[in-house]
Order: C-alpha cells, then structure tokens, then sequence
C-alpha cells in the first residue's frame, strides 16, 4: 500500500460520510473505516511494510486519514441531529389539547396516620412524637424491659453503638411525654420504627406504628376496650367486631391482644384472614406500675392504658392489600388507586 492508495482511501470515506443520510449511516460509515477492524487499522499494518524512508510520510497520511475523516464525520452527524430535532419538532401540533395528568394522591400509610388521628382526636387525644435514634433507657429499660429479653439482640435491633440505637417502637413517645408532663395524659404517637426483620409479604425492617397512652385517676381496662372498640369501628367500618385476649408485654399488667373480625369475608373466613374469621392487630393493657415508679407517677393515685398499632397493617386490611412490599415499591400504577 501507497501513500497515494492512503489518500484515495480518505477522499473515499470522506465523500461517503458527506452522502450519509441518517445517523445510522454515519455510524456504518465510522466503524468500516475507524473500527478496530476497519480501513485504518488495515492502513497501520501495512506500516511494517513501507521502507524506511517513507514511514514518516506515510504515517503523516494515515494520521490525516483519522483526524479529516472524524470532522467530517462528526460535521455531517451534527446536521442529521439538527435536523432530526426539527423534524420531530414540526409533529408537534400546538393546538391539540393538553393530556390530562392525575393528580397525586396521599400515601395509603399516610391516609390511615391521617384518620387514626382524626379519630382519636375525638377522644381526646392529642399526637406527641419522639426521635428516631432512642437512648436504650428509653426504648428498653423504662419500658420494663429485662436485660436478657429477646429483643434487645442485636439480631432484633439496629444498634448505633453501646446505648443508641434506632427505636423498635413508639413506646419510648410515652415515657419522654410521662417524663415531662403530670397527669392526666392523653397522647397518641404515630411513627417510623426499625426492627431487623427480614422483608418478606407481610414484614418490613422500616414501618409505622401508633401508640396510645391514657394516663388519669381511675382509668381502667373498660376505658381502654371501649377506645380500641371506637377507633376499630370508626376505622374498620360498625359491624367490625373487636376480641381480646390475655397476653404479656413487660410494661402493661394486665395484657391483651386485640383482633379485629375481618371485614372482607364479616368473620366467615377467607384468606385474608386465614379462615380464622379474625385479624390479629396488636397489643395493649394496663401500664406496668414498675414504668410508673420510673417515671415518677404514684401507682396508688393514678392508672393508665397503653396501647399499639403497625399502620401499615391497617392499611392492608383496610385496603385489601395481600403484601406490605407494594407500599413501599412507589409504583405509581398501583398508588394511583387510593385517591
């Protein structure tokens, strides 16, 4: 190969970019000759064979070759682009009317904050709230809870170091507003928890609870189940049933589990609720008279209930949603439903 064969070489796929007609055509045209197994690769090889004398010159060239053909390359790719965008430009009919766009709509979880606290508010209920980074006091020990319980593992918890860590539950909100304020209270706590909990259908390592607290002279379990029955009938629906059952958590005596009857089948059974005909909730009870010593309240003057929720598992009953991930996939299609 020439010098002169180089040169005919460049004018060649110099005059083809110039003719290609769309964007496609100028990418044939760059990987036949500047590809790795193109035009000018085929053109370095041939380097070897030139004698001495002449390398300088026909590397010159070959170097000319590249850098003439890229412009004009890159020229003629800069027009195609131009006009491609007119094109597309000039379909645009400006007297069409506009496409409608729906607007957004309120997080299922965020509806259900919303009504629970509409609903207690009726109450008498008043929403305090507390840090996501709790103090183990706070989260464990003013709550009753024993050293050795399960629950403060590392394989149940998120640790930050030694004494913080990220609340499992809403319940420390009760004993910072017991802390700072005298009876009576009367306070709801809705927020975020975090639990290690492997995400699955009905699990989630990040969700939302609401506690409850009612703290006065004479506040018995009759109080609480009337509450728990109010807020399940106007949530749920009036012919929602309400069920409790003994239980035990460190910081209530006595302790109940309440179940809500399953308002997609009435009670009959499905399989939402498992043909059991009811849906577990959460727990409540009377609060421990060891929290109220830690807090200072005298356990012979007053008494209180406590209670709590996962949020997201009243919107899934409420809803009719078979798996807590949809909540959290943000996909628009499936959100969009709950305006």
């Amino acid at each position: 190969m020439t010098i002169q064969d180089v040169i005919a070489l460049k004018e060649q796929g110099i005059n083809e970019a110039r003719q290609a007609g769309t964007l496609s055509d100028i990418e044939a045209v760059r990987i036949r000759y500047l590809g790795r197994k193109g035009v000018l690769q085929d053109v370095m090889d041939n380097l070897k064979s030139v004698p001495p004398e002449g390398r300088r010159d026909f590397g010159r060239c070959a170097n000319e070759l590249k850098q003439d053909l890229t412009r004009v390359l890159d020229e003629r790719k800069s027009v195609l682009s131009a006009a491609s965008k007119v094109a597309e430009n000039k379909q645009f009919d400006v007297t069409m009317p506009g496409a409608w766009r729906q607007p957004g709509t309120r997080h299922p979880v965020t509806q259900v904050i919303e009504e629970a606290i509409r609903i207690f508010s009726i109450l008498g209920f008043t929403v305090a709230d507390g840090p996501d980074m709790e103090t183990e006091y706070h989260n464990f020990d003013a709550l009753n809870t024993p050293a050795d319980h399960p629950s403060r593992d590392t394989q149940d918890t998120f640790w930050l170091d030694k004494k913080t860590l990220l609340r499992t539950q809403t319940s420390p909100v009760q004993i910072r507003v017991m802390e700072s304020c005298k009876p009576p209270i009367r306070i709801i706590a809705p927020g975020r928890c975090y639990r290690r909990d492997t995400t699955d259908a009905t699990h989630s390592a990040n969700f939302h609870q609401i506690e409850g607290l009612y703290v006065d002279h004479k506040v018995s379990m009759a109080d609480l189940k009337g509450d728990i029955t109010f807020f399940a009938h106007q949530m749920m629906g009036p012919n929602v049933k309400v069920r409790f059952r003994p239980h035990f958590f460190p910081f209530t005596e006595p302790s109940v589990e309440y179940d809500f009857s399953c308002h997609v089948c009435g009670g009959s059974g499905c399989r939402v609720c498992k043909n059991s005909g009811w849906i577990e909730i959460s727990g409540a009870g009377m609060v421990n008279p060891k929290v109220f010593d830690i807090v200072r309240y005298d356990p012979e003057v007053f008494t209180g209930y406590a209670f709590g929720m996962g949020l997201e598992r009243i919107a899934m009953i409420k809803f009719g949603i078979e798996d807590i991930r949809l909540l959290y996939d943000n996909d628009v299609r499936f959100l969009s439903q709950f305006s």
